[in-house]
């Protein structure tokens, strides 16, 4: 399981309360600690500094040290009164890392008795000093400490964080080109690289179909116990037993060769190579988004690229789906057909549609809930995001693996979709994370495309 590092370093102003800097501490620690701790590592300083907050300039070179050697992922500077800019931003241009910046509500304003903490008022000082040294900061507005706006931003802010780590050691296996046809799906390997560190490890679909011939040769048993976990979970009567032995291979095969490759994602030739491994490679991709390696069909790195961002948008947990946009929902002017020949998870499916493998092709109706749609895409070297949401809604059944997607106002999707750098690929993900992707966009340098704010028209 993939993890984050968090780095958390509380800062206070030094001639304020330090009492009073601890309680806060305290409960905003009580409250980080609980979210995703299966997953999120949190690095304190409760070893260098008085009660685990910077406040003293000289202790930024340890706490730095300490950081750089976690190998933290992000940073977390929580303001327990007005604090100390020169401390934070001390740590942060160092580290370089996706920082967040919070602090709770003053409970009440100075009286002639007593001041208060001027949490609010430190932040703002502190927000104009990152800037200066082009530090890229996320901001939770100013809140109570266990209200769900905290908690919420803090998530947000995890899975923010979980994109740009993917991003920046990418590897996407390239198995085969791009199909004849497809000029749309080509994608700038060479600036990948250079712009966000993604490598593109080409593995030949031949080396793919050769390893799966070893294991149907050897009747490996891991090959016949998964062959069986497939009739399990899919009616195979109208694929031929040795077609649904041979796809069963493939998957395995894929798995292997990108685990090997240590890539978590891939872009597969796929009607074009089905000769070449011998059956259709759609269950294979499907299998795999539910084993936590998503894989783009048609070749398309851009696509490989989406379907990262959206599993780690996930926190690494969740299967998404690259689909087709294809057709107009007949009643609905507000709906639109997501639809591929069947590469979708099986995790993904209605409870109520059956599932069937058609001459090795998934087959089956996705489940109804919230989506969240996206594409990562270039044109003339500028990169974007496109991000919308939607909902799942009834519609005709169609072959292959689906979705009707209804959205707010589809007409400025598509305007969105036809006038900007992308193509006919989009990925999805069950869950409401447009905020995350436009939060991730600002640290990756990329345009974000919101789908509900009205682009170029139509005529």
């Amino acid at each position: 399981m993939k993890k984050l590092t968090v780095g958390v370093v509380p800062t206070k102003r030094g001639f304020l309360s330090m009492e009073e800097a601890k309680r806060q501490k305290d409960r905003f620690m009580k409250v980080i600690r609980g979210i995703h701790p299966d997953i999120v590592e949190l690095i304190d300083i409760d070893d260098l500094t008085e009660n685990g907050i910077l406040f003293e300039t000289d202790r930024i070179p340890a706490v730095v040290d300490k950081m750089k050697k976690a190998g933290v992922d992000a940073l977390f500077t929580p303001h327990c009164d007005f604090g100390e800019e020169q401390c934070v931003v001390g740590v942060a241009a160092a580290l370089k890392v996706p920082t967040l910046l919070w602090g709770a509500r003053d409970e009440r304003p100075n009286t002639d008795e007593g001041r208060g903490r001027d949490t609010q008022c430190g932040m703002f000082a502190c927000s104009k000093v990152l800037r200066r040294f082009n530090v890229q900061y996320s901001y939770i507005w100013n809140c109570e400490t266990e209200s769900e706006d905290f908690k919420n931003g803090f998530d947000a802010f995890l899975r923010v964080a979980a994109i740009v780590k993917t991003m920046k050691t990418l590897r996407i296996a390239k198995l085969g080109a791009r199909p004849v046809p497809f000029m749309s799906v080509m994608a700038n390997e060479g600036d990948l690289a250079t712009r966000f560190g993604i490598t593109t490890v080409p593995i030949s679909p031949t080396a793919v179909a050769k390893r799966a011939d070893a294991l149907t040769e050897s009747n490996d048993p891991a090959l016949l116990a998964y062959v069986e976990d497939l009739k399990s979970r899919m009616d195979t009567s109208r694929t031929p037993p040795e077609t649904v032995v041979r796809c069963a291979a493939v998957t395995l095969a894929m798995k292997a060769l990108m685990e090997e490759n240590n890539c978590e994602v891939a872009a597969m030739e796929c009607w074009s190579a089905a000769s070449v491994l011998g059956c259709p490679v759609c269950m294979t991709l499907g299998e795999l988004a539910d084993c936590g390696l998503p894989a783009a069909c048609e070749t398309d790195v851009n696509g490989a690229v989406t379907l990262a961002i959206l599993r780690a948008a996930s926190l690494w947990q969740e299967a998404g789906f690259l689909a087709d946009l294809t057709i107009r929902h007949p009643q609905n002017d507000n709906a639109e057909l997501l639809w591929h020949c069947g590469p979708f998870p099986y995790s993904l499916k209605a409870e109520d549609s059956p599932a069937a493998l058609v001459g090795g092709q998934e087959r089956w109706r996705l489940k109804n809930g919230e989506i969240t749609v996206t594409r990562f895409d270039e044109a003339a070297g500028e990169y974007w995001l496109f991000g919308g949401e939607g909902h799942a809604v009834d519609g005709p059944e169609t072959t292959g693996t689906y979705v009707w997607l209804e959205t707010e106002n589809w007409k400025r999707w598509e305007e969105k979709l036809m006038f900007g750098p992308y193509i006919h690929h989009v990925g999805g993900l069950y869950g409401n994370y447009k905020n995350v992707l436009r939060e991730a966009a600002r640290y990756l340098g990329l345009h974000f495309d919101d789908a509900d704010v009205q682009g170029i028209h139509s005529l």
